[in-house]
């Protein structure tokens, strides 16, 4: 039992570290800047601890199970060379995945709150979950097929930015950020490990070229379906409370109490994590007939799984939200917004630098790129394009403008430099877009913008509030491309130079 134990130890640190970030830049302003013990703090430092101990229960238990079964699985499926097999394989893990995904679960039941029930979270999230899946099968087949993957990301956001135009204002910012929090600490793994491993093993294919881009596709289609579900949910119009009554309403729908609220949230962590046991026992012993390596490890992986679940939200409701809303207010009460902005800036570069799918994904793109990447200046680069983002889209709520405008405006200026960038860098800066919101970062940064939205007279907590994370998606390919773009240029330079 020492290798479990040792192993939970070293992923609760591993949350610790990445918590550290958040924290000093909290404390750095509540000490410099406030110069107060912020109101509850106890509380949430708490829950702090407790999302510290939820993240490690969850990556021990995918440890056990999860991950060492699913790549077994996409081994087996790879060999035996059924397209349809694989294609049916890539959707069902993308949709048990992202059904389970921590992050998504957050937004969603924010979304249900501040909508006063109009958007239902299950639903949202089964859209998205369904979105994820169709589109790692179409991921799957353009891996095979060796297409290249900018025609499809172009074609893809035109379709984003057209839809936009004619999606209700009410769910442009949710649509946006429910695709940025679809690839997270669930998916990333499994997905990337999906496409570079098929890449490495089909004859002409390139791991950098080919084997990326299935996490930018995860990323892109939730934006189109969860306008179009938007557009049907609000087609009938009415009319919404202000932002003040539904921060308020966020805020209470958050408090959990009692023995009986504990078990029935327990159940429903066991009811998220349902669709990803399936899938592995379906294809497992239905597909392919084999029985499970180690039956009893794989089932207490499963069971960390969900009670590291339950550890998250729980540690959620108590810390990361209550630690966003309290900010915004704080940061208001100044007379200029310049903290505001600085704060922003220093949540997204610190958070983004200590994310762990961001470590791993840059370390698979320097194996990959054979000396033409290094991992640490693809996580300056995008750290630098999350607080651009953050900072952007915190003027945004600010300032009041329509969200269209800058998500609009981003997505073409995405597209422009996709057709202007080395091929080698497309995949891969569309991917770190995907990677760089953590399921620490995600409930921070949607309570800082719900937390400002309910806080600013004359703005909507469902207009403005959501988005933020749609902002520390598109900028980091910004920062990436632009890099690529430069270092050709100045390698053609220096070739030209006598």
């Amino acid at each position: 039992m020492a290798g479990p134990f040792k192993g939970f130890a070293h992923a609760f640190l591993h949350a610790l570290r990445n918590l550290l970030p958040i924290i000093l830049v909290v404390a750095t302003f509540q000490a410099l800047l406030f110069r107060e013990w912020p109101e509850g703090g106890l509380a949430m430092a708490s829950g702090l601890l407790i999302v510290a101990m939820g993240v490690a229960l969850f990556l021990q238990g995918l440890e056990l199970s999860i991950f060492p079964v699913g790549k077994r699985l996409a081994n087996q499926f790879a060999r035996r060379g059924s397209l349809p097999l694989l294609m049916t394989f890539g959707f069902a893990i993308g949709f048990s995945a992202v059904v389970a995904e921590p992050a998504l679960i957050a937004v969603a039941e924010q979304a249900t709150a501040i909508s006063e029930g109009r958007i239902d979270a299950l639903t949202l999230r089964l859209i998205v979950a369904v979105s994820v899946g169709l589109v790692i099968a179409l991921g799957v087949l353009r891996v095979i097929l060796g297409h290249p993957i900018h025609w499809y990301m172009i074609t893809g956001y035109a379709t984003v930015v057209l839809v936009t135009f004619f999606a209700p204002n009410e769910i442009v910012g949710l649509a946006y950020d429910s695709g940025g929090v679809t690839t997270n600490i669930v998916t990333v793994p499994l997905i990337a490990a999906l496409g570079i491993g098929l890449a490495s093993s089909i004859r002409g294919r390139n791991p950098l070229i080919d084997g990326f881009g299935l996490v930018a596709l995860a990323v892109m289609v939730p934006m189109i379906s969860v306008q179009l579900y938007g557009t049907l949910v609000y087609a009938d119009g009415g009319s919404m409370a202000s932002g003040a009554e539904l921060a308020s309403t966020a805020g209470e729908t958050s408090k959990a109490s009692g023995l009986l609220s504990m078990i029935l949230d327990l159940f429903g962590m066991l009811r998220d994590v349902l669709p990803i046991i399936f899938t592995v026992l379906f294809f497992q012993y239905g597909i392919l007939r084999h029985p499970l390596a180690s039956p009893l490890r794989v089932s207490v992986g499963f069971a960390l799984v969900i009670i590291g679940l339950y550890a998250f939200v729980l540690g959620l409701k108590l810390g990361l939200f209550p630690i966003g809303r309290s900010m915004a207010e704080q940061l208001i009460a100044f007379d200029t917004w310049l903290w505001v902005y600085l704060f922003a800036f220093a949540i997204g570069f610190a958070t983004t630098m200590a994310e762990p799918a961001l470590l791993a994904v840059g370390q698979q793109a320097e194996e990959a790129a054979a000396g033409r990447i290094q991992g640490n200046v693809i996580r300056l680069l995008v750290a630098l394009g999350v607080a651009i983002g953050i900072t952007i889209g915190v003027h945004r709520i600010i300032s009041g403008d329509s969200i269209h405008h800058y998500i609009i405006g981003g997505y073409m200026l995405v597209i422009v430099l996709t057709m202007l960038a080395p091929r080698y860098i497309v995949a891969l800066a569309f991917d770190l877009g995907g990677v760089t919101t953590s399921e620490v970062t995600v409930p921070l940064v949607t309570a800082l913008g719900i937390g400002l939205a309910g806080q600013i007279d004359g703005r909507s907590v469902l207009l403005d509030g959501f988005g933020l994370i749609a902002f520390a998606s598109i900028f980091p390919i910004v920062t990436v491309t632009s890099y690529a773009i430069l270092m050709e240029k100045m390698a053609h330079w220096r070739e030209r130079a006598p």
